[in-house]
Order: C-alpha cells, then sequence, then structure tokens
C-alpha cells in the first residue's frame, strides 16, 4: 500500500499553485476533462487563480464538465451559505464553462449523482480539501472506505467550523456528498492542507494506519493521490 506523494511548500498561495497547475496541464492535454471541484476556504485561492488563468487566456473550461464534491441539505435555492452560491461566486460565474456542465449532488436522489459522473467517463482530477477530523468531503470518521454519493450527519466539530458561514443561523445537520468509494475512482487526487488547524489530520492521513476513523488515511489506496501542503499544516508528519 502506497503513501501519498507528500509536496510541502511554504504557505497557501503556494499550495494552491500547485494544485492549480495540475488543473492546466490537464485541460491543456484534455479540454474536454470532467474535474471533481471542492468548496471551503482552502479553495479559495485556488478558484481564484484558475479564474486569473482563464482572464490571461491560459484556459478554457468550454470543453470540461466538473462535478462537485458535497451540498448542504435544506438550505434554500441560492442561500449564500450554499456550495452551489459559493462555486458561481468564486469559479462558475467568472469562467466558461457551458451551461449544464456543471454539476452538484442532489440529496433527493444521489444514485442519479453517481450515474452522471459514470456517464461522464468518471473524473479525471478530484480536488480535496480535508477537515480537522480527516473528513474529505462530508465523509466524516467511520465512513465506510466503499461508501458512494449519499446523505449523511454532520459531526459537530464540522458544523462547528463551518459556523462562521452561517451566523448567525445554526448550520444544517446533513449534507449530500460523494462517498470515498466514488472520490477513489478519480484518475488523479490532489488534497490540500493549509494552516495549523489541520496538521493533526494530516498527519493522521500519511501515518502508518488505513482507518475510517481518518477518512482521509484512503488516499493510501490510490495509485496517484497527491497531498500538497503548507509548512504549517505539514508540521505533524514525522
Amino acid at each position: 500500500m502506497r503513501r501519498p506523494q507528500l509536496i510541502v511548500v511554504d504557505d497557501a498561495e503556494a499550495a494552491s499553485a500547485v494544485a492549480v497547475a495540475r488543473v492546466l496541464a490537464l485541460l491543456a492535454a484534455k479540454p474536454q476533462a470532467v474535474l471533481g471541484l471542492a468548496t471551503g476556504e482552502t479553495m479559495r485561492p485556488v478558484h481564484r487563480r484558475l479564474v486569473e488563468a482563464h482572464r490571461r487566456g491560459a484556459v478554457s473550461f468550454a470543453r470540461a464538465r466538473s462535478f462537485n464534491l458535497d451540498e448542504y441539505i435544506g438550505l434554500r435555492p441560492g442561500h449564500p451559505a450554499s456550495f452551489a452560491s459559493f462555486m458561481r461566486r468564486t469559479l462558475f460565474d467568472a469562467v466558461d464553462f457551458a451551461a449544464g456542465t456543471t454539476h452538484l449532488p442532489d440529496g433527493g436522489d444521489p444514485s442519479a449523482y453517481e450515474a452522471a459522473i459514470k456517464a461522464a467517463g468518471g473524473i479525471d482530477l478530484q480536488l480535496l480539501g480535508i477537515g480537522g477530523n480527516g473528513h474529505i468531503g462530508f465523509n466524516e470518521p467511520g465512513s465506510d472506505f466503499a461508501s458512494r454519493t449519499r446523505v449523511v450527519r454532520l459531526a459537530e466539530a464540522t458544523r462547528a467550523a463551518n459556523a462562521p458561514a452561517f451566523a448567525p443561523d445554526p448550520v444544517p445537520g446533513q449534507a449530500v456528498t460523494m462517498g470515498i468509494g466514488t472520490i477513489l475512482e478519480a484518475r488523479a487526487i490532489v488534497l490540500i492542507a493549509t494552516g495549523g488547524a489541520k496538521a493533526q489530520a494530516v498527519a493522521a492521513a500519511l501515518g502508518p494506519a488505513t482507518t475510517p476513523d481518518c477518512p482521509a488515511s484512503a488516499l493510501r489506496l490510490h495509485p496517484a493521490a497527491v497531498i500538497v501542503a503548507d509548512r504549517a499544516a505539514a508540521a505533524g508528519i514525522s
């Protein structure tokens, strides 16, 4: 069982640059590539760099397709804290994806999301962040490594971490997420980890044990997974 490739960089900006370079290289080689996208603060500089690259003519998304990892359950359409809104603000409305080619999972019919990914030919490159408890997507500790897209209950630690986006309202208790099994079917995976709050999770993901206690440790099962960590996030690695 291989350990994911680890790339340690100085800071969050450098980490985003590594991830974006891989996206640009993929789209240059395969303009019709299928991207697995993620949300959250870790992805803001990634999306900003992708937008900048598009504006200077370095990349086009016109033939690409995308599938996002997850979405909250129970938010009204257009809620500013929804991942759909986040993606529109930070990426989709600023680049040239064709209409109908960007997708987020629907909690009402998770199996349809699996079918859509399969019909698209599978995900070529999956971008991931990591939670402080080691979650990837919204696959919380204890998630089965064979899990598929499904509705999950969010851990209280995850809800607390995401609370600033919802204040003063409560964070939803459920979300729909790609499963770990779904994520591991991507042809390539790049996980970005930044900040000292992620150090323990990164150390567990790269530690000796592959365990559902740290969902990100499942990346050890993937032949082409890369973890890009800034020095703060890599501080706990032995």
